[in-house]
This record gives structure tokens, sequence and C-alpha cells, in this order.
């Protein structure tokens, strides 16, 4: 692709000669002569002049490209719709591995693939286009819409709801029991039967070995556009809401909600039946054991305001050198209460 094609898919304004053709995309200290490059991050800015890409996208504050530049106001996502024109994803061909066992009720739309070892329980429906790979398990009256792309080992329990356009990653399980329990008085527990469902909506991105449960009763429920990273537990009863953003090894547990465009940072975590106002962001290894204001940012264990967080950390790092100064303080109070 030239990258006056390029710029013009990309909406870019091109700096540079338009002629020159370019295959993929790459980092800006790695990348080579064919190869497009973008600077989204001042960090990164003194390695630009040794760049050896053919291009470089990036704002209309950076000078000094030794290669053609493609201007934009968002490098970072045209950085990112670059690498989807120039690496289309490979697509496996339709049709059902006859290593895959499909129950005759199932419902199975036009352009599917459904790859070997593939367990598609009674009842099931799969939307047109959808991408099933190795090992999956679909459970009974579960449901999968269109254009999605489930990856090997995943589990979709029973009664699932999928919606459009969504990926789950290697490993994942949806609709799990809930982890709830009745304590006996003999010290034993009762499970509670986990019978609510799983509601997936468009466009949502699970990541690998997360686990979404299921509620005893009603429903756990991922809003359109959320994307959720590796290793994250979803509890019962959970709301989250549009576009939020989970990062790696987050926990929430049952019943809290997360409203649209909360960000949690990787290790952190929420307690049960606290919710989190629109826009809210937990910061990294963080608890929220209370209710988060709507633009609130939070960190810390108890999580609290991020600048109140900070201070807190600075005197916490002076309480040696405090001690000290009380120690001493003492010693000279209990002197000149000795000499009266």
């Amino acid at each position: 692709m030239t990258l006056t094609e390029l710029a013009q898919r990309l909406g870019c304004r091109l700096e540079g000669d338009g002629g020159v053709e370019v295959v993929r995309v790459a980092g800006i200290e790695d990348a080579v002569p064919g190869e497009v490059t973008f600077l989204a991050n001042a960090k990164y800015a003194s390695k630009l002049a040794a760049t050896r890409a053919s291009a470089v996208i990036a704002d209309e504050s950076v000078n000094g490209a030794p290669c053609p530049i493609l201007r934009t106001r968002e490098p970072y996502l045209a950085f990112a719709e670059a690498v989807a024109l120039l690496t289309p994803p490979r697509r496996p061909a339709p049709g059902i591995s006859p290593l895959a066992t499909v129950d005759p009720s199932a419902v199975i739309g036009p352009d599917v693939t459904i790859g070997p070892f593939v367990a598609i329980g009674r009842g099931a429906r799969i939307g047109a286009g959808t991408i099933v790979e190795s090992h999956v398990a679909v459970g009974d009256d579960a449901s999968i819409g269109a254009a999605c792309t489930i990856h090997s080992h995943v589990a979709i329990r029973h009664e699932v709801q999928i919606g459009n356009r969504v990926v789950i990653q290697d490993g994942a399980v949806i609709g799990s029991d809930g982890f709830g329990f009745v304590r006996r008085r003999d010290g034993t527990h009762r499970k509670i039967p986990q019978v609510g469902r799983v509601v997936i909506e468009d466009d949502v991105e699970i990541g690998a070995n997360s686990t979404v449960d299921r509620p005893a009763v009603g429903e756990t429920r991922i809003a359109a556009g959320a994307k959720i990273d590796n290793l994250v537990q979803v509890a019962h009863g959970v709301k989250i809401g549009r576009n939020v953003l989970l990062a790696a090894q987050v926990g929430i547990a049952g019943s809290t909600v997360l409203e649209d465009d909360v960000v949690m940072a990787g290790q952190s975590g929420a307690t049960g039946h606290v919710r989190l106002g629109r826009g809210a962001i937990v910061g990294a290894k963080s608890a929220v054991t209370k209710d988060v204001d709507a633009g609130q940012h939070v960190a810390g264990v108890p999580a609290s305001e991020v600048a109140e967080w900070r201070e807190s950390v600075v005197l916490m790092r002076k309480l040696p050198e405090l001690r000290k100064v009380i120690a001493a303080l003492e010693s000279r109070l209990a002197a000149l209460e000795k000499g009266k």
C-alpha cells in the first residue's frame, strides 16, 4: 500500500513522498524500510531521528522526522487502524469440523467456523460469521451472536447470552457458578444454587483465563464495548457498564456496579455491593471498599481520593523519622518533669 493510499484510509494529512510503499507497522526503534511507525508518547521522541521507518504517524507537534509524516490528532488511534489495514486478521474457512460434536437441535448461522473437538449443546445458537476455535464448549440454550471470535478452550455455560462482534480469548469461562454458600449451624456450608444468567452485550472483549460468574437470581451483565484483560474475576450479579476497562487480575465481588467508562487498573479490586460512578478510575493494586463518585480517581488500600492517598504515602515514608523525633521529645519531657 502506498503512503497516499494509507493516508486516505486513515484520514491523515501526508507530508512527503506519497508513492512510498509500506507493508506493515513496527515500533519506532525496530522499524525498517517498508514499515510505518508511530509516535504517540513524548518519551520516545528522541528515537525519531534515528528511525529507519518509511513513514511515521504523528501529531502536529512532531518535527525532525527523517521520513514522510502522516499527520493526525490521534496518532495512537491511527496506529491501531494502520495495523488492521496492513495486517488483516487470518480467518479460517467456514465449516464444521468432522471432529466437532454439534447437537442436532443447535442452530448454526451461515459462514460459521467450528473447529475440532468443539462441543455445542442442545438448543444453542451461533450467529453468522462467528468463529469457534478448537476445544470450545457451548452449553445448552446458550446464544452467541454474529461475527464473534471464541478462542480455544473457552467454556460458555448453559443459557449464557453473547452479543455480536464479541471476542473471548483462550481459556475464559463464561457463566460458571457464583460463589454463594450459607453456613449451617454445624459449621458446614449449603451451596446456593446459581440459576441466574450471564449477558454479554455487543463489542465486548474478554481476556484469557478470565471468569464471569452467574448469580443465584437475576443476571450478571457486561454492557457494550467493555474490554476485559486476562485473569479477571467478575463475580455473580455484577453489572459492568458501557466501555469499561478492566486491566489484568482485577477482581470484582458480587453485586457490585461499575457505571459507564469506569477504569480499573491492574490487580485492583472492589468489594461486594458497591457502586463505582461513571468515569471513575481505580489505581493499580487498590481496594475499593465503598462507593466511588462519578469521575473520582481513587487509589490505595482501602481506596481513597488519589491526592489524599499520595499524601498519606509521603507521610508513611516519614514515620521512622517522626518516631525518632517523638522519642527524643518524650525523653526531654521526661527529664524536665524529673527536674521539677
